[in-house]
């Protein structure tokens, strides 16, 4: 593919289920340049649901990333910041159910429902008589691991993952921990439009290019990700129960205006009392889900806001 905005472009061809160090880097980058790659993402796997409604027999991974990018310069202990400037997406979104998954299971029933929903000039498509304009995300974004796979379906980890949260999204930026050499960038899960906490497990997914610049910040210890907005500081939390996740989050919201910031303690208990929202995220959960259901999440992905404009 030749686009002349794009320095780099990663076809949806190099996509694969899983964050890992063991995986080859497709493209190696310099930090803080500037540089806008394009990663491509697939929707296979709703197009062969829609086919055969039949989980037995699909061929296509779930929520396959593209990558991994090395980028130079980022070490061990590190944060990437992942700057997202577009979501170009294709022509084309599906809504699917897939039975056990969601808050809506056991409503939806066993029988799998899938619809293909055209996205034009006018919108998304999602009914005969509902077009929404486009509201495009990423759902899966993160690093790789030291060891092991971190997974792009559940749970969320602290190096990111399948997030589904509708503000990683172009103007934002999404910091990510790193924890080996080059923290290996893959994005992938490109939603048209998604509620927040995504009801159904599947937003109207698509297909699509995410187009994102990266930078390192030295020597950065975030225990989860946070994402950056035109107005607000996002704070993930993530734990289980989901007391334990939104402790977290407030937690990191706070060191931030009393170690970053400076703020006496008191302060910032005020403020956040007044003014520091907090809602769930995504609904992948924070914790490997128990193996004989291996859909249903374990443990809460929440988030934390701090307004820029107390700052």
């Amino acid at each position: 593919m030749t686009d002349p905005s794009l320095d780099h472009f990663l076809p949806k061809a190099l996509g694969r289920p899983g964050y890992s160090a063991d995986i080859e880097p497709v493209l190696r980058v310099a930090s803080g340049t500037g540089a806008r790659i394009g990663f491509e993402t697939d929707e296979a796997v709703y197009a062969e649901l829609h086919a055969h409604h039949d989980m037995a027999r699909l061929q296509a991974p779930i929520n396959p990333v593209t990558g991994p990018v090395f980028v130079e310069g980022a070490h061990p202990g590190d944060a990437l910041a992942v700057r997202i400037h577009d979501i170009r997406l294709r022509d084309r979104g599906w809504s699917v159910s897939l039975p056990g998954t969601g808050a809506l299971a056991e409503l939806m029933g066993e029988e799998m429902f899938s619809r293909l929903v055209p996205i034009d000039a006018e919108g998304v498509h999602v009914t005969d008589r509902h077009v929404f304009a486009p509201r495009p995300m990423i759902g899966c974004i993160g690093t790789a691991p030291a060891s092991g796979v971190g997974s792009t379906i559940m749970p969320t980890t602290w190096l990111g993952g399948n997030m589904d949260v509708t503000e990683v999204r172009p103007g934002s930026t999404v910091y990510l921990p790193v924890e080996v050499e080059g923290a290996l960038l893959s994005i992938g899960d490109i939603h048209a439009i998604m509620a927040e906490g995504e009801s159904s497990f599947v937003a109207i997914e698509a297909e699509g290019v995410a187009v994102v610049s990266v930078d390192v910040v030295p020597g950065v210890a975030f225990r989860a990700p946070r994402i950056e907005t035109e107005a607000e500081w996002i704070f993930v939390g993530l734990g289980d129960p989901v007391q334990e996740s939104i402790r977290r989050g407030y937690e990191d919201a706070f060191r931030f205006l009393v170690e970053d910031h400076g703020w006496e303690k008191g302060d910032a208990y005020a403020v956040m009392s007044a003014v520091a929202d907090s809602r769930l995220g995504g609904p992948t959960g924070s914790e490997a889900p128990d193996p004989l259901h291996p859909m249903s999440p374990l443990g809460a992905v929440t988030l934390h806001r701090i307004p820029k404009s107390v700052l």
